[in-house]
């Protein structure tokens, strides 16, 4: 695993996200570097946005990553994919829908690089899958609910993800480049597996 200068996971301030954009700012094609003003700008406008939606990219890491410095190298490579492609965002669609896309193709390259667990089996629409900032006594469900998700694949976790982002299927389906009814078909298939694997663990929400 190769070394880094990181942003720490949960400390990701602006402070710390401007000097990890300095750091890549050679990643941007030549083409976007010539004009200093523009990339100013470029940067600035790029900081406001992660730190808005900063939260998508700890889920996306917690969510395909079971230890600590795994998810902080998946953070760092979101953020680095995020930063060099950033010009491509022509603000066509929400910053956030453009951002789920972007972070969940990392995660899925990053997931095979990394040859990470195989191929392993929900939560029911009614389930409550609990905030992270609602207390303690939900922190023994997250856990269970994340040891769970680590038991499936690469793209059944993308649709996990969006599946508790809100997304309907035709969001899904877009986001993951696949028809609406697959995204339906996949998402119900991936619940009942989600739910046999919590229920062998011995928890039930």
């Amino acid at each position: 695993m190769q070394t880094k200068e990181f942003v720490p996971l949960f400390v990701c301030t602006k402070k710390l996200l401007r000097n990890f954009c300095n750091k890549i700012s050679n990643c941007l094609p030549t083409a976007h570097k010539s004009n200093k003003n523009s990339l100013k700008t470029q940067e600035q406008e790029f900081l406001s946005l992660i730190e808005n939606h900063k939260g998508i990219i700890h889920k996306v890491s917690k969510m395909y990553m079971d230890n600590s410095e795994d998810r902080e190298d998946l953070f760092q490579e979101i953020i680095l994919q995020l930063w060099k492609s950033y010009h491509t965002f022509k603000g066509d669609s929400q910053f956030s829908s453009w951002m789920y896309r972007v972070a969940l193709n990392t995660a899925l390259v990053f997931f095979k690089k990394e040859k990470k667990k195989p191929d392993k089996y929900a939560i029911p629409p009614e389930m409550d899958i609990p905030d992270e900032n609602q207390g303690s006594e939900k922190e023994s469900q997250l856990d269970y609910f994340y040891k769970a998700v680590q038991q499936l694949n690469s793209i059944e976790k993308a649709l996990i993800f969006l599946f508790l982002e809100g997304q309907t299927h035709k969001e899904i389906s877009k986001n993951l480049g696949i028809s609406e009814v697959n995204a339906r078909v996949k998402l119900n298939r991936t619940k009942d597996k989600l739910q046999q694997i919590i229920k062998q663990q011995g928890y039930e929400f």
